[in-house]
């Protein structure tokens, strides 16, 4: 299975409800951590939703894995959707790589205000 074939499946699988499926490959599976941002930028709610709860589940004991994630969802910061840049600042202000410091600092200047409330948020949980 390509990449995009594997990012295709897992927004299917996540937009179906199978959160503890997609938990269970996550902490199986270490390659898959750079699909999180495929996940996120979904227009489908429920797979935004369960993108974040997935990070949420792993932060406590693959943080180090999730650092893959970082990239991609720095991209995000910079879609259209202004829902979507926000997601992307919340998970990123969940896995505190201060990595992404710099990109959720550009993000306080962001035209919505709920994308620059949660770029603050995010700083402040990774001590910014």
């Amino acid at each position: 299975m390509d990449d995009e074939e594997m990012k295709e499946t897992l927004v299917d699988y996540m937009g179906r409800g199978f959160l503890d499926n997609i938990i269970a490959l996550f902490r199986q599976d270490a390659t898959v951590y750079r699909f999180i941002a495929g996940m996120l930028g979904s227009d489908n709610i429920r797979v935004r939703l369960g993108a974040t709860a997935l990070v949420e589940e792993l932060i406590k004991e693959h943080g180090q894995e999730l650092q893959a994630s970082v990239p991609g969802l720095i991209g995000l910061l910079q879609h259209e959707n202004p829902t979507i840049r926000g997601d992307a600042a919340l998970v990123l202000g969940i896995i505190k790589d201060k990595a992404a410091e710099r990109a959720l600092q550009e993000c306080l200047k962001d035209e919505n205000p709920g994308v620059r409330e949660a770029a603050r948020d995010a700083l402040s949980e990774m001590g910014s």
